[in-house]
């Protein structure tokens, strides 16, 4: 069920996951306009923004189970340019060696914060952006995935099953619209059709 007063600046961050360089591709760069957007009106909300970026050790499981060893370079780990002004305004950037934000100290920024409600968008859907969302509900606190401002770097497909996935594990409720937070945050009669 829809609760009309979810977007409390309060007690509401939203959390741009991974939105950097080396996770930005043919199916990822789409996004990029709505999660900036998301973010400009987030601050002119005087709402937390964090911002996660992932790092891929060497000898992680990524590598030695999967054999990815990407996301290792500074360019690649470097936020996404259009995301980079926002970095230094940001409530808190959370450098990260797995997929979720619920890392010991993301864990500790969350509930230091006493935010309730954690708006989640970013790249990849079918990652990190579900893994920090199952994690944040696992943990007592109210994921909001904003669907348009996801997105999955392995296309299409991946980012639909994601949302699936949280739909069925989480609640479909639970997936919004970057229009559907932007009119709750900054206040209009805005509510999902």
């Amino acid at each position: 069920m829809w609760k009309a007063d979810w977007v409390d600046p309060r007690s509401t961050a939203l959390l741009v996951i991974d939105v950097q360089q080396g996770f930005v591709n043919r199916h990822s760069r789409g996004v990029l306009p709505a999660i900036a957007r998301l973010i400009e009106g987030w601050r002119a909300a005087g709402a937390p923004v964090v911002l996660s970026r992932f790092h891929n050790k060497p000898g992680s499981p990524y590598e030695t189970i999967t054999g990815w060893t990407r996301l290792r370079t500074p360019e690649e780990q470097a936020l996404a340019a259009e995301l980079a002004p926002f970095a230094d305004e940001a409530a808190a950037v959370i450098d990260k060696d797995q997929a979720s934000v619920f890392t010991p100290e993301g864990a500790q920024l969350i509930r230091d914060a006493g935010w309730t409600d954690l708006v989640l968008c970013g790249i990849d859907t079918d990652a990190c952006v579900y893994d920090s969302a199952r994690d944040a509900y696992h943990n007592g606190y109210r994921p909001w995935i904003v669907t348009d401002a996801c997105a999955s770097t392995g296309g299409p497909q991946y980012h639909d099953a994601a949302l699936q996935m949280a739909a069925r594990n989480i609640s479909p409720d639970h997936l919004v619209t970057s229009e559907i937070v932007l009119s709750r945050i900054n206040g209009t009669q805005g509510a999902p059709a």
